[in-house]
């Protein structure tokens, strides 16, 4: 039995999570022999306990250097790769054990679609915060969408390639890139008959601030190369509305000026409160409106100085850990 999948997996740092997105694949009710697992580490070795899924699931481990994007390791592994599909994971999810045979069967059988996406579960006990996540990732199921994150995306070897690849130059935001390029081949769709847990999503507010800075650096970058339909346009201009209406609000009463703070107050408030209405409509019971407020108060503060901080050079972190 030939290999028809490859996933590719790039990875930096501890390797806990990795472990639990291995064994979800050795899970798999798809035949072992029918796929195989690229992992593209940036660590300098890997430990006996991942050297264990070499037979487990077919596991072939490459090094990248620790200074490359990601998008650089998912592209190293591509290249590697024997499959006729691709899947691209991050090393911090865990999959339905359908979700291989879900996934070829929705690209074999969906006209004209190009790229798929399983929706996306919350882990037991899951924290408001990941409840959000989670709720805003499948805010729209069974369609074809505009975007698809790069946690879990399954693909033609062929469609990446036509693709043009992951872009290299960007620290963050290469999903919207690659996943917009693709759109321009066929559909993209998110169906909700397979899913997977995020392990690594979000589920404190302090460090979720300090990512969504670390996110924003390559909103501008992002932006070259590609048309930017207006439906994108709000990630970018709300934040800084939202923030930059706050500092001024303030302002104006440091200079004793009322009707200025109450205009600028109103244009800060207007679309913090629609975008947390939409998201209360999204998460319904499971999460107080105080979360869903408190979850805008800090993304679109972060999101403007992450923009900020771009325009002046790209910061230093691991985005796959």
């Amino acid at each position: 039995m030939s290999i028809n999948t490859s996933f590719i997996i790039p990875h930096k740092g501890r390797e806990d999570m990795l472990i639990e997105t291995l064994t979800s694949i050795a899970s798999l009710t798809t035949p072992k022999e029918q796929y195989e697992v690229v992992l593209v580490s940036q660590n300098k070795e890997i430990s006996n306990t991942l050297s264990a899924f070499i037979k487990t699931v077919n596991l072939r481990v490459v090094y990248n250097d620790e200074n490359n994007t990601i998008s650089h390791s998912r592209n190293l592994g591509a290249g590697l790769a024997t499959g006729e599909y691709l899947a691209f994971l991050d090393a911090d999810v865990s999959l339905a054990s359908n979700w291989l045979d879900v996934m070829i069967d929705t690209l074999k059988t969906r006209d004209n679609t190009a790229l798929v996406s399983a929706m996306q579960v919350n882990s037991p006990n899951a924290p408001p915060l990941e409840k959000i996540r989670t709720a805003l990732s499948n805010a729209e199921l069974d369609v074809p969408v505009s975007f698809l994150p790069g946690r879990n995306l399954f693909l033609l070897k062929e469609t990446f390639e036509a693709a043009g690849k992951f872009p290299e130059h960007l620290l963050t935001c290469e999903d919207y890139f690659f996943t917009d390029k693709v759109s321009k081949l066929g559909e993209l769709f998110y169906t909700s008959q397979t899913q997977y847990i995020h392990i690594g999503e979000d589920k404190a507010y302090a460090p979720m601030y300090k990512k969504e800075i670390w996110r924003g650096q390559s909103n501008i970058a992002s932006l070259k190369g590609r048309r930017i339909p207006l439906r994108e346009w709000p990630s970018f201009v709300v934040p800084f509305a939202f923030t930059g209406g706050l500092l001024l609000a303030f302002l104006a009463i440091i200079f004793s000026q009322p009707i200025v703070a109450i205009v600028m107050l109103v244009g800060a408030l207007l679309p913090f409160t629609a975008y947390t209405w939409r998201l209360k409509r999204l998460v319904k019971q499971q999460v107080t409106w105080w979360h869903c407020s408190l979850f805008y108060l800090l993304y679109f503060p972060a999101r403007a100085l992450g923009t900020l901080i771009g325009v002046r050079g790209a910061v230093s972190t691991s985005s796959h850990k």
